[in-house]
């Protein structure tokens, strides 16, 4: 039996994607766009191959995703959504050996970033009544990886901000979710060791990563009408690895 995916409307919407060119992004971004959204990627480097709309920006430089996001509200009105995927991995190491200039990258990168971007945009999708917040965690950050201790903290902080927020924004129209995927198979697992990756696969119950796919689709529900009910609530995609 083959199954059919869901297909939305998304008209009219305004979605910006962090991290949009490559991986995961770029199936989140194409998924939005098929469903008609105006999808803008906020990413450090231009693409100049990409269809959507660009603006060139450093996640972690706060007053940067500040201005762009002004940018955008002056020139369309509107952000609808707003999808924290931008991510670093980093080395896999046990924390001693951690150089501390990389152990705070990796942090900044994708904790700090999600707090800048969610900051940016809040108040226009309060003011609105409306929004769609998704934050990528991963499930690292729920059970804590080995020799990733950075990726896991940043990423505990990741699913801490989504239920905080989440809260926040409860009676405002605006919801507040995360997708914690286990490995998924993107270029960000080229930064992990081979035996590193090969563990992650060992502990799924389906014995593969997931797709970019699988994850585009579960946010394209999230970004959706059909989602009505849920807010600061942790979406696993893990294969059956996730025990809570």
């Amino acid at each position: 039996m083959t199954y059919s995916r869901a297909s939305y409307d998304f008209g009219d919407c305004v979605a910006v994607v962090t991290g949009g060119h490559g991986g995961i992004g770029a199936a989140i971004s194409a998924r939005l766009a098929a469903g008609g959204a105006q999808v803008v990627v906020w990413d450090q480097h231009h693409d100049a191959a990409s269809p959507y709309r660009q603006q060139s920006i450093d996640i972690t430089d706060a007053p940067a995703v500040m201005q762009a996001a002004q940018e955008l509200l002056a020139d369309t009105g509107r952000i609808d959504f707003l999808i924290n995927n931008a991510g670093y991995a980093g080395p896999t190491v046990p924390l001693d050996e951690y150089d501390v200039g990389e152990w705070h990258r990796i942090v900044q990168v994708n904790l700090l970033g999600v707090f800048h971007a969610c900051r940016s945009v809040t108040p226009a999708m309060r003011a609105a009544r409306r929004g769609r917040i998704v934050n990528i965690a991963s499930l690292a950050g729920k059970e804590g990886t080995p020799n990733a201790s950075a990726y896991s903290a940043a990423k505990a902080g990741v699913l801490a901000l989504t239920k905080s927020l989440g809260k926040e924004l409860a009676e405002s129209g605006v919801l507040v979710n995360a997708i914690a995927p286990a490995a998924v198979k993107t270029a960000l697992l080229g930064q992990m060791s081979p035996a590193h990756v090969q563990t992650m696969i060992a502990k799924s119950p389906m014995h593969r990563l997931g797709s970019v796919d699988e994850v585009a689709d579960m946010c394209a529900w999230l970004c959706s009408g059909s989602c009505s009910f849920n807010t600061g609530a942790v979406f696993d995609l893990s294969g059956g690895r996730a025990t809570y």
